[in-house]
């Protein structure tokens, strides 16, 4: 799983060519914990397709406020390094590869 910061950001999402899925989380949260099996899983499923990351918020605060994450868990998929299409809360994995299917066609 990819840790992305402050520090790799910029390398990892903003200048990334192709889709990102970002999760941001933080350790207190109940519900990032239980998402978290289903992002490792997104990670395995979709090698080859899209990057998969996580970013916490409580380390980078500032990633969080850009994005304007009010909610954790929220994920955000990224294309071509702006955000195309954000998903809050714990969903099912099929969510996510719809969210992703939908932004490699356009």
């Amino acid at each position: 799983m990819l840790e992305i910061n402050k520090a790799n950001f910029d390398q990892e999402i903003k200048n990334s060519t192709g889709l990102v899925l970002v999760d941001f989380w933080a350790e207190w949260c109940g519900p990032c914990h239980m998402l978290s099996p289903t992002i490792e899983a997104l990670a395995t499923e979709l090698a080859g397709k899209v990057k998969v990351g996580k970013i916490n918020v409580e380390l980078d605060p500032e990633i969080a406020g850009v994005f304007g994450v009010r909610g954790i868990p929220t994920v955000i998929l990224f294309k071509n390094g702006q955000p195309v299409e954000q998903l809050v809360g714990v969903r099912n994995k099929i969510d996510y590869i719809n969210a992703v299917n939908k932004h490699t066609a356009a």
